[in-house]
């Protein structure tokens, strides 16, 4: 298995469904502060939805239509980075991130999603990388700028929430912008 240093502490791996146990336990201790920024269906509440979120990732790598990597620091599972959606044939793929609020201001889901990212556009020949964030999502917008990304639009209502509808913002870079 690979694994890709982000910091002195902290590296970047494939997150396999046999990390199920790890990956609640980091759910488990960021729950409350991702929940108001990810969708239902990522955020596994026992051993076997943690597996199969984990398999359903296995499975779009499988299939070459997206992805999903950990961020480990200190031995620990703290957060990851993810293709939510990849698409070779289009040229698109969409990324995104989740941390506990412990492993903040390090600059690991930047220095991860480059790298994510960087495979996308170089490897796979991906034209457009989109990051799409619920509207006032501060640190996810920080980490599209620092990408480099450009603000592309707001798509109204959206996203259904528990208040309701949200607003989602969506930011992209293109690969002509991405390898100058």
């Amino acid at each position: 298995m690979f694994a890709i240093a982000l910091t002195d502490d902290a590296e970047l791996r494939p997150l396999q469904p046999w990390h199920a146990d790890e990956f609640l336990a980091n759910l488990d201790r960021c729950r409350e502060h991702i929940a108001p920024w990810v969708g239902a269906s990522f955020v596994a509440t026992d051993a076997e939805s943690a597996r199969r979120v984990l398999q359903a990732y296995a499975d779009r790598w499988a299939r070459d239509d997206g992805g999903i990597w950990g961020i480990w620091q200190g031995g620990t599972l703290v957060g990851g980075v993810l293709l939510v959606s990849l698409s070779t044939a289009r040229g698109v793929c969409e990324a995104g991130c989740w941390l506990e609020a412990d492993a903040q201001g390090q600059g690991l889901v930047t220095r991860a999603a480059r790298i994510v990212v960087d495979w996308a556009v170089r490897e796979r020949g991906i034209h457009r990388v989109e990051w799409v964030t619920r509207a006032g999502n501060e640190r996810s917008i920080a980490v599209a700028r620092r990408l480099g990304m450009r603000r592309d639009g707001v798509l109204r209502g959206a996203a259904p929430v528990p208040e309701g509808r949200a607003d989602m913002e969506v930011w992209s870079v293109l690969a002509p912008e991405w390898t100058a």
